[in-house]
């Protein structure tokens, strides 16, 4: 390609600054292979002249992509592209064991040219809005994990539906949108049955879903119907400040922070994991297979819903996938 066939267009209505418009125009040309390496750019004159822009928010541009690595300059013969880097951005919730599990699965099975920004939203809809918002159209691709507000679908809305691939939690989605969901409701209770033997060895089923939690009552609500289902006593416990241990039951938890409470409390009252009380544990991490013996978890794949998030950005193609959701039994149960 050569620069007198590179056309910029800026959109003078448009909320997005002007120097950001063509910082994002040349890296998503090059992102597309529109714009290859050693191609040339419009001088800052000609861009000033055409678009009618000033020359400091042209240069302001060109510093921009310059600083990043994107392109470079010859003295006396203008800029030019210098790589083909792409910038991608992963919005998450926390950052929790199992998410570090998605995390290095997502980053290491992306190209060298990626490179990708982490921001998280900690369940509070002004930091998602201030993401979201300034992050308007830097970015190649976004990855967005979703949650439970009003004003979720309006402020990611505002991301071209074709680069945009909603992950986690079916929430807020639509029939156009890219997306890596987990099934919390049908996929929870079908992996319940494959421990129906384990789960008679108790006299009951206790769910403990603090209140602090930010799972879904989906799992809730299919958790009843199992219950019902198989003719199973049980109980949903909401105060973690009355979490009290007892033999004979058998315990399914959405939080680590349970995790551990049940842990402590099994080994003041001398309690065996696996045979004195049950604990199933929701989302396998690295090292829940080393805890006390082996923790049973019921868990989606994070590794493949990382892998999966990365084909996103390397090919330009629909993705609509559900990421399945497995029993692993260990001696927890």
């Amino acid at each position: 390609m050569s620069e007198n066939v590179f056309t910029l267009t800026i959109n003078h209505n448009s909320d997005i600054p002007k120097y950001q418009q063509i910082v994002n125009y040349i890296t998503n040309g090059i992102a597309k292979n529109v714009l290859l390496i050693g191609d040339a750019l419009p001088s800052v004159n000609k861009i000033c002249k055409e678009s009618k822009l000033s020359r400091d928010t042209v240069f302001k541009a060109y510093s921009i992509l310059k600083e990043q690595g994107v392109i470079d300059a010859v003295p006396n013969k203008g800029y030019y592209v210098a790589s083909e880097t792409k910038k991608v951005l992963l919005v998450l919730d926390t950052f929790k064991a199992y998410k570090e599990v998605l995390y290095h699965s997502f980053i290491n099975n992306l190209p060298d040219n990626v490179i990708t920004d982490v921001q998280f939203h900690h369940y509070n809809i002004e930091n998602f809005k201030t993401i979201i918002n300034n992050s308007k159209g830097k970015y190649y691709k976004y990855i967005v994990m979703n949650f439970e507000h009003k004003e979720v679908p309006k402020v990611i809305s505002k991301i071209n539906s074709e680069k945009l691939l909603l992950i986690d939690w079916d929430i807020y989605s639509n029939p156009d949108n890219n997306y890596l969901f987990q099934d919390f409701g049908k996929a929870f209770y079908e992996s319940l049955k494959d421990a129906i033997h384990l789960f008679r060895k108790y006299k009951e089923i206790n769910f403990l879903f603090p209140e602090y939690t930010n799972h879904t009552i989906e799992t809730i609500e299919y958790f009843k119907k199992f219950c019902i289902d198989f003719n199973f006593n049980y109980k949903i416990l909401t105060n973690s400040k009355e979490y009290d241990i007892q033999k004979n039951i058998v315990y399914i938890s959405v939080s680590d922070r349970v995790l551990g409470l049940f842990l402590e409390q099994c080994r003041n009252k001398e309690y065996e994991p696996g045979v004195d009380v049950g604990f199933l544990s929701y989302n396998e991490t690295p090292m829940k297979k080393f805890i006390y013996k082996g923790i049973s978890v019921v868990s989606t794949d994070f590794k493949e819903l990382g892998t999966k998030a990365a084909e996103f950005i390397t090919n330009d193609v629909k993705m609509q996938q559900y990421i399945p959701t497995k029993l692993i039994i260990r001696e927890s149960l």
